[in-house]
């Protein structure tokens, strides 16, 4: 089995409850890791693995809606995933906001989701 990964993918957006995140924004960071078995080896061409620059433009696509919750915006963007690239089996994704407007806190706040497509069908 192979992993494609996005590590540390540092995106401004606009999720959150409060107004304040609404109008400033904040920034996150975004992990996200694809399992998939090949056809076949040596993968040679793109066709036959999952492309980290389409997979890189999807992340970036749905993070710019803005949205209340990280649980929504993970769990759309891991189904979008396993919608997108048909030999994806496994998404995980972790979403940090860097920010968070917690009065006196220190450190980040975030969700993680572990996704099979056995387990959506």
């Amino acid at each position: 089995m192979f992993s494609i990964h996005l590590h540390q993918v540092i995106i401004h957006a606009y999720h959150g409850l409060y107004a304040e995140e609404k109008v400033l924004g904040n920034d996150f960071l975004v992990d996200v890791s694809v399992d998939y078995r090949p056809s076949k080896y040596p993968i040679t061409k793109i066709e036959d693995t999952i492309d980290y620059v389409a997979l890189h433009d999807l992340v970036q696509k749905r993070m710019s809606i803005a949205t209340p919750l990280l649980e929504t915006v993970a769990s759309e963007i891991a189904l979008a995933i396993l919608a997108q690239f048909s030999l994806a089996e496994t998404v995980t994704i972790a979403i940090k906001k860097l920010h968070p407007p917690i009065p006196a806190f220190q450190g980040s706040t975030g969700v993680s989701l572990i996704i099979h497509r056995k387990d959506i069908q």
